[in-house]
């Protein structure tokens, strides 16, 4: 499968050279950095650094302390000062601005640093950071900004790591059964939609992109409550994350638009699932398909499309048969309830009791986390190593940096099942334990000879690091 333009191992000089200043500013903010020295990061000038990589062999660059006060500006007015943010930028359409000088004033170094190093999970540690520099085109400060307020919103606004991935599916179960009040119906609600299968994932496309198949017409509105439409949500692109396999880093969304109707649009979910991908999920979206749109939804589709960014809705196709998906996914491959022939149609399986047991083991945890911060800190010295380097060294330590993060991804699963509950698709065989992703276990496989389903195994391996 070849390999995507600005990817880890995949990146021009230009971009290296951006990603090394993008762990600079962000080690400074997270306080692995001091104030003196090393601690100032040096960007290029504001023209150069909105217009995309600079040119590595003549760089003009000054220095810029992230922390900069007000009255400093006069001084380096020429540099892309942070303290220039403005809170209620009219082109800062989610807000970040915002949420950036919320974080930095509400957030010790410590608690940041500590929020997106659990973002990268099984991931490399360069393909996270270079996700929101290719969603800010190479800009230094936007991209930080970006990362600084998803930080914001997973750690203070949704909890994702230590409640929606953490309480998952059985947590869920124990809710709706002996619950009261808003825990229980919170439950009802989140498990209802994973039960229905209003959205599920099965498979992969032609690219190699897992796909995950949206049933407008199972959606009413007012049906669930907000919060747990949104956790679904979360719940659902946060558990894709683990089905992606190197080298693809994007997932195919397809809108099954079958029997869909106006009682079936409801816009605030729209609008939070389009926050998700644009501000919080960047670079995750490979391509989205609607299809079978009824006469209806062209009215919809204006609203919906003036909210997205030119970038995303670029990536939308609309198909209306068969012979259409195909374009993009094999037919064998297609859900039954698609008119494919893989012989799948979703059915959910239940959590079991006590699948969860090893998230109760807080001593193995910790042991486990004490490991990880082992690793963090050894990827941030080599990463401070590579940065201050002469250009002949860098390879070397990049290549240690490499080995440090197939570390990491092997660390990542062996803590995977003392912090995160199992999901459907562990219980099913898709995502399995030690990081192996079968896209066809048996329970699912396409009603094929099964050459297709073995070919479908993937396992992530130290070749997959770049």
């Amino acid at each position: 499968m070849e390999q995507l333009p600005g990817r880890p191992g995949n990146l021009t000089p230009e971009e290296e050279e951006k990603l090394r200043k993008f762990w600079e500013m962000f080690l400074h903010v997270c306080g692995v950095l001091g104030e003196e020295g090393a601690t100032e990061t040096e960007v290029s000038s504001e023209a150069q650094s909105r217009t995309g990589p600079v040119d590595s062999e003549k760089p003009k660059k000054k220095r810029i302390n992230l922390f900069k006060k007000k009255k400093d500006k006069d001084k380096e007015n020429t540099v892309p000062a942070m303290d220039g943010l403005k809170e209620n930028d009219p082109e800062d359409k989610w807000g970040e601005n915002k949420a950036y000088l919320d974080t930095l004033a509400t957030h010790a170094p410590e608690q940041i640093r500590a929020t997106i190093w659990s973002m990268v999970k099984h991931d490399h540690p360069d393909a996270l950071l270079l996700r929101f520099l290719r969603a800010r085109k190479w800009d230094l400060q936007r991209a930080l900004v970006m990362l600084m307020s998803t930080m914001n919103w997973r750690c203070s606004e949704s909890h994702v790591d230590d409640e929606i991935m953490a309480n998952g599916e059985e947590f869920a179960a124990i809710n709706e059964k002996s619950g009261d009040g808003k825990s229980k119906k919170l439950a009802e609600d989140f498990l209802s939609q994973i039960r229905m299968g209003k959205s599920y994932c099965y498979g992969i496309d032609k690219a190699g992109r897992p796909i995950c198949v949206v049933r407008a017409r199972l959606h009413k509105a007012g049906e669930q409550s907000e919060e747990a439409l949104e956790r679904f949500t979360v719940y659902l692109i946060e558990t894709t994350r683990f089905m992606l396999s190197h080298p693809m880093d994007t997932a195919c969304v397809l809108f099954d638009l079958t029997g869909f109707s106006l009682a079936n649009m409801d816009y605030t979910p729209v609008k939070f699932m389009i926050k998700c991908f644009e501000a919080n999920y960047p670079e995750s979206l490979g391509v989205v398909l609607v299809h079978r749109a009824p006469w209806v939804f062209q009215g919809i589709w204006k609203i919906v499309r003036g909210w997205l960014d030119p970038v995303v809705a670029s990536k939308v196709h609309f198909t209306n048969n068969l012979k259409d998906i195909e374009e993009f996914i094999a037919t064998e491959r297609i859900p039954d309830d698609l008119e494919g022939t893989s012989g799948y149609s979703y059915e959910y399986v239940e959590p079991v009791a006590g699948e969860n047991g090893k998230m109760k083991d807080a001593e193995t945890r910790e042991k486990l986390l004490q490991e990880r911060e082992v690793l963090y800190q050894e990827y941030e010295g080599k990463t401070m190593e590579w940065i201050n380097a002469d250009a002949e060294k860098r390879a070397v330590i990049h290549s240690q940096r490499d080995e440090i993060a197939e570390k990491l991804r092997e660390q990542y699963w062996h803590l995977d099942p003392y912090i995160r509950s199992k999901s459907y698709y562990d219980r099913i065989g898709v995502i399995k334990p030690g990081g192996q992703i079968d896209y066809y276990p048996p329970s699912i496989a396409p009603a094929t000879n099964g050459t297709a389903a073995a070919l479908a195994v993937v396992e992530t391996s130290a070749d997959d690091v770049d």
